[in-house]
């Protein structure tokens, strides 16, 4: 049995549960409904498969909390698949993988990102190959020492039983890709990232993978739970929404997952999922000195040790 014949048994069905998992739990703490949508790309488009997106709209902790599944096969790797793997240039691929964005409603709490991924595709020897990615990150538009802290032990925690190097290797990871480069400036307060990631083996990589998806609720739940309750006005709601729109740029401008499936054809209502429900931009704004927004600037959207 082939590494890519093994994804499709094993990868498929833990991804589908991660997500029936995570959606359950966040549902639960909103007290509102995932609306679940199946889709297929049919046979004649660039990209066949199918999917299923799942999002909560409109609710009183979650304005807008997207969660979706794909599995996807394509005949060829679109260039953001291949920029560290030139030899595979070319190649018909199988990917699948959880992606989420959660945007909760008060400007206390903070939006989060996850990701857990396989791809899978053939040399030109007919050689398939498997590799994973993923992560998850924070973005505080107020920043707090104890979220962040938080955060970043659960994702050392779930790199640990793979090796000591893992955390400070996917946190560095994480820290120069969720970077706004033409600002200069780092999307939130980081976590862990991987990508092409298969030097444990098939069976380790994907355990790792599973560690990492397995941890998320874990990080995230404490930290929402102490924070949509906190009262708010609408000086703290002008600043998320400002903050909102640093997210938007990333995602369109940096983003390769969302380059991966504009490349390959994929959906664009399941891709875009990530976006919030509103964002606003200013020409030059510059919080002043002492307030909340100008700590968020000095102390949490800049590369630090938070353990």
């Amino acid at each position: 049995m082939t590494d890519a014949s093994l994804s499709v048994g094993a990868v498929r069905p833990y991804l589908l549960d991660l997500q029936q998992r995570i959606t359950g739990a966040i549902a639960a703490q909103d007290g509102g409904t995932f609306l679940s949508e199946a889709w297929t790309k049919p046979a004649g488009e660039p990209l066949q498969g199918e999917g299923v997106t799942m999002i909560l709209e409109g609710g009183p902790v979650f304005e807008r909390a997207g969660c979706g599944f794909s599995h996807v096969t394509g005949p060829r790797l679109p260039p953001s698949a291949t920029q560290h793997r030139p030899e595979l240039a070319g190649s018909s691929f199988e990917a699948m993988g959880v992606s989420l964005v959660f945007h909760p409603r008060n400007p206390y709490a903070p939006t989060v990102h996850m990701n857990v991924r396989m791809l899978a595709a053939a040399t030109a020897q007919g050689e398939p190959v498997c590799w994973f990615g993923g992560g998850m990150d924070l973005t505080p538009y107020y920043g707090f020492d104890e979220d962040a802290a938080h955060f970043h032990a659960a994702c050392q925690q779930a790199l640990l039983p793979f090796g000591q190097d893992k955390y400070p290797r996917f946190k560095t990871w994480c820290d120069d890709y969720f970077c706004l480069k033409h600002r200069g400036e780092q999307r939130g307060i980081g976590g862990i990232f991987f990508d092409d990631f298969s030097e444990l083996g098939f069976d380790g990589s994907f355990a790792l993978l599973r560690s990492v998806g397995d941890a998320f609720l874990g990080a995230y739940l404490p930290i929402l739970e102490r924070r949509k309750g906190m009262t708010w006005g609408e000086r703290e709601r002008e600043f998320q929404l400002y903050r909102r729109g640093r997210y938007v740029e990333f995602n369109l401008v940096w983003d390769r997952g969302t380059h991966f499936g504009l490349q390959s054809g994929g959906r664009t209502e399941s891709i875009l999922l990530s976006m919030p429900p509103l964002a606003s931009w200013a020409y030059q704004r510059t919080p002043a000195p002492g307030t909340p927004e100008a700590e968020l600037y000095s102390r949490f959207l800049v590369r630090r040790e938070w353990l």
